[in-house]
């Protein structure tokens, strides 16, 4: 069986959650670049994702980023 990864991609209007090979996580986490990327639960950096790095990775989180201040 091909591997999936459960992808949760979360926005002011909620979140969705998808099932998807390496290769379409990739392209997602690259559409949403300025976000927040959680591969499970590690923070990780969009512009150093590969298929090779998701291959043992079984949840993705896309989340806006947090923006502190007064």
């Amino acid at each position: 069986m091909d591997h999936t990864i459960k992808v949760q991609l979360a926005d002011k209007t909620g979140h969705t959650q998808m099932l998807l090979s390496p290769a379409e996580t990739v392209e997602t986490i690259q559409q949403n670049s300025g976000n927040w990327i959680y591969a499970d639960n590690q923070l990780i950096q969009a512009d150093q994702v590969n298929e090779d790095n998701l291959s043992t990775v079984s949840s993705v989180r896309i989340l806006p980023g947090l923006v502190g201040g007064c």
